[in-house]
Parts: C-alpha cells; structure tokens; sequence
C-alpha cells in the first residue's frame, strides 16, 4: 500500500486509479493520547490480488511518525513490477498533529521518482520531485494559497474524532479538509454511511465505522486525465476507520473503489495497534 497515490504504478488508468485513491481521507483535526499501529493489507481488483503493502504509525505525546510500503503482486506483477514507500514525520502541538516533512519514493520497470515535501502550521515551506518532470501546459496552475492551510497525504489519511464518547461512530465522518501531494492539491469530504464489524486476520476485530468518501481536485491537475476524471466522479468510494488503540485517530481498515474493470478493495489483513502509556515526568 501507498498513501498519497504514489505507490506502485499500474498498467491501466483505472488501477491507477484505485491505488491512488488510498489516500482519499479526511485532513486531520486535533490528535490525543498515545499508541501504535502495525498493520498489513492487501488490494484486489474484481476479486484479484494486485497489491500488498505495510503501513506503521506512532503516536507519541509530542510527535508522531507514519510509514507505508507497497509493491504489485498476484497477476498485476506479471504484466507491470513496481514497488513504493513513503513517510510523513510532525509535531503534536496542543493536541493538533502538524506535519513537518513528508517523502515517497516509486520504483517502477520505467523510472524511480521521488517526492519531498516540507511543511510548517499547514503551509507547504517547499517541495520537489526528482527528476524533475517537463511542464505540461494543460496542468492546472498551483497559486502560494492553494499550498496553503494544508496537510500532506499521510497525514491526511489519519482522521481524528473529538469529544469524550467512543470515536467509532458517526462523528468521525463529519470531517473534510485539504491535500497536497507535492503535485496536486485536492479537497476531500467526508459523509457518514452505516456502521460494520471488521475482523482482521491478526489483531483488530470490532467495530468500524464507514464513511463515503468525495474527491475534488483543485489545482495541479491535468482536467483530462481519465483516473482524475473518474475519481471526481464517483459517489460510491466507501473507507472503513478502525481505531489505534490509546488514541481517538482512526485509520483505514478497509476501501472499496468502483472500477469499470470491477471493485477495487484494500483491506487489512493484519491490524494490531497498542496503547503506549504516557511519560511520567522524573522526580528527585
């Protein structure tokens, strides 16, 4: 698995389509209390297996770090081999996670290309893709503002529910915010569905809550590009959020993306998440 819609490159615009919508969440909003995450997911299309991937996050009092890796596999491997990782590092300020630096990284038969991006309170301070790519003038001009009041892809795949109640519920998908992946800026909203029951097979089983999921692209973008195209279209995306235990961020558990091709699913396969106890200050 890849967030951000860097992972491993697909021979089709519409599996494309699917791996980059990993990242189809909501910004965050305020974090609290400690824990980790260690899961393993796997992505199918109509059924098949085209992908595999691992994704860590920590959560600490004052900082947090998440990781993702990804590649092809099953029957997608045999027509196009790529792999990808990416990482977003932050603050936690007065309960607010803050990213400080995100990268990813794709290796595909074709090319390798790597995205940086550093950030300070929202705003994109700079960032770079290596190689650069050529300019294409039918891409949709970024302004300072829309690098702006944003957050990077993986962070944005963390979702934070507020108040004191259980944070598996409807509360956590009235959320919405902004997205830069170091080429595109898009905006993300979510709406609730319906509540399920997850069982992965390692870790979490319980309850999840299921959120559908709306994709507009704002600026950075090339207006004819099918998977763009698509994306903005749907109104059938749906992501599952699981809890981290000891925390109130909720992550993705499950995605399920209409495709002309059939139904792009990535679920958790493996899931397990603690509780980190809080630092206790030393005494003399």
């Amino acid at each position: 698995m890849m967030i951000g819609g860097h992972g491993a490159r697909a021979p089709l615009p519409t599996l494309r389509a699917v791996l980059a919508s990993l990242a189809l969440l909501a910004a965050v909003a305020p974090a609290s209390a400690q824990g980790k995450l260690d899961a393993r997911y796997e992505v199918t299309l109509a059924g098949i297996p085209v992908g595999k991937g691992a994704w860590v996050v920590d959560i600490a009092d004052d900082q947090y770090s998440a990781s993702a890796s990804g590649a092809t596999a099953g029957l997608l491997k045999a027509f196009a081999s790529g792999s990808g990782t990416g990482g977003s590092q932050g603050r936690v300020v007065n309960g607010a996670l803050q990213p400080v630096a995100y990268s990813a990284t794709v290796n595909s038969s074709k090319k390798a290309e790597t995205i940086r991006i550093q950030l300070s309170a929202g705003n994109i301070k700079e960032y770079a893709i290596e190689p650069e790519p050529p300019v294409d003038p039918d891409r949709i001009p970024l302004t300072d503002a829309h690098r702006r009041g944003v957050v990077d892809p993986m962070t944005g795949s963390l979702l934070r529910v507020p108040g004191s109640a259980d944070p598996v519920g409807p509360e956590a998908c009235r959320a919405g915010g902004a997205v830069f992946d170091g080429r595109m800026r898009y905006e993300l909203k979510l709406d609730y569905k319906r509540m399920e029951h997850v069982r992965a097979d390692r870790g979490y089983a319980g309850p999840a809550v299921v959120c559908a999921v709306y994709f507009t692209p704002v600026a950075g973008y090339i207006p004819d590009r099918a998977a763009i195209k698509w994306l903005a279209a749907q109104r059938h995306i749906e992501a599952w959020f699981a809890p981290i235990a000891g925390t109130r961020i909720l992550v993705p558990f499950r995605m399920m993306i209409p495709t002309p091709l059939g139904m792009g699913v990535l679920e958790a396969t493996q899931f397990v998440s603690t509780a980190t106890p809080p630092r206790v200050a030393k005494t003399q």
